[in-house]
């Protein structure tokens, strides 16, 4: 059973989302032509120009944003493609900016979409959620979020061992169902006996996540579902009460606060909203650019918009603020 410091994804993934009142989810998708440029000067100034310059202008950027939004955020969720890209400086700093949110009180999505079968998604599940085994005894963290996103298209053999790590060592999962993305539907949409895929996999992450469930109500087994698909949100949502959402699409992909709430249960729980482009780089807005915010300043104000919006929406529902 999961020990005192690592007690339930779930219920750790609720306590923030109350005592902050927020459901926003900052994501991080840095991109090197976006960074401010004292940043990236200064990197390479540093490093000269490779790619562990790039990392550690990431690094850089990432630690600034999570000091930022902290207030306001809920769960911070860096995409590991960004950071992969670059190899093993990548991959450095990407667990550092996990240890970063882990100091600043974030809980950390690690967007990888993992998934296989057999030893392969045992390892996958040991180095991104729970331990690995050393030569001379004893284990430890690979990489250290607190939940991994995962895909479903192999079925339940390939999302089972990141269960078992997720009860093992506190962590949760959130498994791809019904993404936001505009070719979702090519293979989400199609019709099992008279059922659309999206909803043969939100039925087998209920049997799958039944009996886990904590203090809180939710079990560690999440589900992606796009805000930018809201009556295809609410019908996962009655097949999944108990499950966390990891809501992507709003903002820069076009969904509103309004088109958020279909994710939502009815105590106005239940989602995490992410939002990456329209926070990280809010400084290259006009609004920002008038005010004369620096990239900090700016991704805070952008997150303390966000978070009242949705709050906002959610009353307007009827639903509780907190």
């Amino acid at each position: 059973m999961p020990t005192a410091a690592t007690s339930p994804f779930a219920d750790r993934l609720y306590d923030a989302v109350r005592s902050k009142n927020s459901r926003v989810c900052v994501g991080l998708d840095p991109v090197l032509g976006r960074l401010p440029p004292a940043v990236a000067r200064e990197a390479l100034d540093r490093h000269a120009n490779t790619p562990l310059a790039v990392a550690m202008a990431f690094l850089e950027f990432g630690c600034g944003i999570i000091g930022a939004v902290a207030e306001y955020a809920a769960a911070f969720k860096p995409q590991a493609a960004f950071f992969e890209a670059l190899g093993p400086p990548g991959m450095y700093a990407l667990e550092a900016l996990i240890g970063c949110a882990h100091e600043h009180g974030l809980l950390v999505i690690e967007d990888a979409k993992r998934g296989d079968i057999g030893s392969t998604a045992e390892a996958y599940a040991q180095g991104h959620l729970g331990l690995t085994p050393l030569i001379g005894g004893g284990e430890a963290p690979g990489f250290s979020p607190d939940a991994l996103t995962v895909h479903p298209y192999l079925g339940r053999d390939g999302i089972l061992p990141f269960i078992n790590a997720c009860t093992a060592h506190g962590k949760g999962i959130f498994v791809l169902v019904r993404t936001s993305n505009p070719s979702a539907g090519d293979l989400q949409d199609l019709e099992v006996d008279g059922e659309p895929v999206y909803l043969r996999v939100a039925r087998l992450l209920a049997a799958l996540g039944s009996g886990l469930t904590g203090r809180s109500g939710y079990s560690p087994v999440g589900a992606v579902v796009g805000a930018t698909y809201p009556a295809q949100a609410e019908k996962v949502r009655e097949i999944l009460p108990h499950s966390w959402f990891l809501v992507p699409g709003y903002g820069a992909q076009g969904a509103t606060a309004r088109d958020t709430l279909a994710n939502f249960d009815a105590q106005g729980f239940g989602a995490v909203v992410n939002s990456a482009r329209e926070i990280i780089f809010a400084h290259q807005a006009a609004w920002a650019r008038d005010r004369g915010l620096d990239y900090r300043a700016a991704a805070a104000a952008a997150a303390r918009k966000m978070r009242d919006d949705l709050n906002s929406a959610l009353a307007e529902r009827g639903t509780p603020r907190g």
